[in-house]
């Protein structure tokens, strides 16, 4: 099976750009893994955040687009959004439901905004797996998270 080809982490500084991170912490250890990641590479890049907490995965679009329209609303609007989270397959159908509809929901909001967005909801079959994908050592998934928004923050600002 072929490897995937991990791009190489840029620090090109964005200027203290200000990105919305929102988390469903619905598995503690994991959530701070990804945030610790995404914080990583935002303080890396030189960006500013806030960070808010959803219920859960689902509902991480609708908290966007709230807090997207409140900062718009205030004069400060967000860089981008990262959306960290994790959806552990169960013994339903929930999973799916959960998984392609916050995913769904998340690229809607991005393109319908044309706002940069990292999307590091987790969608695995166990907790090994979301904790091999969270954590920093390893493949640090919600640092990924922070670098495609930070990515698609310099593309826009390239294209103006």
């Amino acid at each position: 099976m072929a490897e995937p080809s991990r791009a190489p982490e840029t620090v090109e500084s964005v200027d203290g750009a200000h990105f919305l991170i929102i988390e469903a912490r619905f598995y503690d250890a994991i959530g701070a893994l990804q945030l610790a990641g995404a914080v990583r590479a935002l303080e890396q890049a030189g960006a500013r955040f806030t960070t808010f907490r959803a219920p859960g995965a689902l509902e991480i679009p609708a908290a966007a687009a709230i807090l997207l329209d409140a900062a718009e609303k205030s004069g400060a609007p967000y860089a981008g959004v990262i959306a960290l989270g994790c959806v552990i397959r169960g013994e339903t159908y929930h999973f799916e439901i959960v998984a392609g509809e916050s995913a769904r929901a998340l690229m809607d909001l991005s393109v319908a905004r044309k706002i940069p967005l990292g999307n590091g909801v987790l969608t695995t079959e166990n907790e090994a797996q979301a904790l091999e994908r969270a954590d920093l050592a390893r493949l640090d998934k919600g640092g990924d998270a922070a670098r495609a928004a930070l990515a698609m923050y310099r593309l826009k600002r390239e294209a103006r």
